[in-house]
């Protein structure tokens, strides 16, 4: 059974800067896809940041130059950097992954973590 855990979210003031990061574990070899999404109270869940198992990276628009998504293959995890965080950035921030190679077999199901919450503070 694969599992997400999400790791580093806290209160940060505004400018400041926070790393998330998200362990997957389980018999896992391989994951393809890698992301992060957030969800701010009273609106939908949005896509921030995604990175495939070759490095592919992907950052919204609206969050480049900000945010930088990576990740560790050998640790089966993923880290998303914030820089210069503004107010608006507060919310709940979600691990997903999309894609695990356990050796023999090839899962292409969606796993959620649970979580993690950053505030930004004015």
């Amino acid at each position: 059974q694969v599992q997400l855990v999400e790791s580093g979210g806290g209160l940060v003031q505004a400018g400041g800067s926070l790393r998330l990061s998200c362990a997957a574990s389980g018999n896992i070899v391989d994951i393809n896809f890698m992301g992060w999404y957030r969800q701010a109270p009273g609106r939908q869940r949005e896509l921030v940041a995604s990175i495939t198992s070759i490095g592919t990276t992907n950052v919204v628009d609206s969050l480049k130059g900000r945010f930088t998504i990576s990740r560790d293959n050998a640790k089966n995890t993923v880290y998303l950097q914030m820089d210069s965080l503004k107010p608006e950035d507060t919310a709940v921030y979600y691990c997903n992954v999309n894609g695990v190679f356990t050796g023999t077999r090839y899962y292409a199901m969606e796993y959620w973590g649970k979580g993690t919450l950053v505030t930004v503070s004015s």
